[in-house]
Parts: structure tokens; C-alpha cells; sequence
């Protein structure tokens, strides 16, 4: 498994969610809150959950998903997420 630090996984699931919302990247800040952009709906949240599992080869629980605001939330998630897997 390789070493994912934050800062590259901030900018895959930054990434994942430039195309997965259409936003620009310069509008996703690492502290916004994604569900008050236009554009994000749970339909969108969902795929890019989705897409995020396979990146990583993860999977994600629910109450952590539906805890997530922001992508420093969700980069939190999966660098636990991954730290647990490697351990």
C-alpha cells in the first residue's frame, strides 16, 4: 500500500470533487462547506463517496460520510480510514 499524506489527498478528493460537481477548483477551498455550494447535492456527495472508496480501496462509514462538511473533513476520514488499514 503506498503512503498517502494529507496533502495529496486533499488534492485527489479535490479532484473527485471539481469533476464530480463542476465547481471550480479555486471555489473549493479545503475549508468550505461543500453542502451549502450550489451545484452539491446528496446524489453528487454520494458519487463522489464512491469514487473516493475506489481511489483508496476503502470503505467508508456512513456516520463518518454524513459527518463530513468540508474536504478537511473528508481528508480526515480517509487518512484514518487508511492509517487503520495499514495498521
Amino acid at each position: 500500500m503506498t503512503t498517502n499524506t494529507p496533502d495529496e489527498i486533499l488534492r485527489t478528493i479535490t479532484a473527485i470533487a471539481v469533476a464530480e460537481t463542476g465547481i471550480a477548483e479555486a471555489d473549493l477551498r479545503p475549508d468550505v462547506d461543500l453542502r451549502a455550494m450550489a451545484g452539491v447535492d446528496s446524489v453528487r456527495v454520494l458519487r463522489m463517496v464512491a469514487k473516493i472508496e475506489r481511489a483508496y480501496d476503502i470503505e467508508l462509514e456512513d456516520e463518518a460520510v454524513f459527518g463530513m462538511a468540508t474536504l478537511d473533513d473528508v481528508v480526515a476520514v480517509v487518512d484514518s480510514e487508511l492509517r487503520q488499514a495499514a495498521a
